[in-house]
């Protein structure tokens, strides 16, 4: 069994790169390297070459560092074969049910559209880990630019059928303001309660919260909660659609 070594890095003003090692072989991905400098910093001081680099979706603060660490690298990008045209330098085109290796180290691809229509998430299964970008973020999910409701519910209903265990290796420090909007629609959930407490306690120290547990966002995160029907009816769609109820929340979330 292969489990990956990790390491994430602040970028920006509040996004992850992240860098995933396979130990057998040296083979290192950087997973939606926004800048260069600080990924290819981090990649030197901990002594890792990177060899690939993996672009979840288009937009600039996942890919903006593909170029440079390409030309200092060598390195392999691998990206959306759904969206190859707006992922700079990309040499490997993946879509659903794809497997990725990296080294020994194996994940399945899945398209998750939505946020972008092209949208992929990178699941390794046996370091349970998750590189889902902007479709899923710790009590909540990713706007819906280019894509509709049915198919943003669709998407995250495959990463919610993912076991509990999972790591969800987000690529934004968004829980403290998702939690205050949960709340909103869904302020009796104890789980949710829960996780906000410790979410607020670990802002108040300057930690991260992100990665979560697949399990903790299953029972606390509203937007993959939207075929609760205690949530529908609180929100005053009983016996609607779950995408539609997932739509109401997702556009009570933008106004929010």
């Amino acid at each position: 069994m292969t489990r990956l070594d990790i390491r994430q890095i602040p970028v920006l003003s509040d996004n992850f790169v992240y860098l995933a090692r396979d130990p057998a072989t040296g083979r290192t991905a950087a997973v939606d390297p926004a800048v260069a400098a600080p990924t290819l910093a981090e990649a030197e001081r901990l002594g890792w070459r990177i060899t690939h680099v993996l672009n979840t979706h288009h937009h600039g603060d996942h890919v903006g560092g593909n170029a440079e660490i390409k030309a200092r690298t060598g390195c392999r990008i691998v990206g959306p074969a759904a969206d190859a045209a707006r992922i700079p330098e990309i040499d490997e085109k993946v879509g659903d049910g794809d497997v990725f290796r990296l080294g020994s180290a194996e994940a399945r691809v899945l398209d998750v559209p939505g946020h972008t229509r092209g949208h992929i998430a990178f699941h390794f299964a046996e370091s349970e880990a998750l590189f889902c970008g902007d479709t899923l973020f710790s009590l909540g999910c990713g706007r819906m630019f280019e894509g509709t409701a049915p198919q943003m519910w669709a998407s995250l209903l495959k990463l919610r059928a993912l076991p509990d265990a999972t790591r969800v290796y987000c690529a934004h420090e968004y829980t403290q303001s998702n939690a205050r909007f949960a709340l909103s629609v869904d302020p009796d959930n104890p789980a949710l309660k829960a996780r906000a407490a410790e979410v607020a306690a670990l802002r108040a120290k300057d930690a991260w919260t992100v990665p979560s547990r697949l399990g903790e966002e299953k029972a606390a995160n509203p937007f993959l909660r939207a075929d609760d029907g205690a949530l529908a009816a609180r929100l005053g769609l009983a016996g609607r659609a779950p995408a539609e109820v997932f739509g109401e929340i997702r556009a009570r979330k933008d106004k929010f």
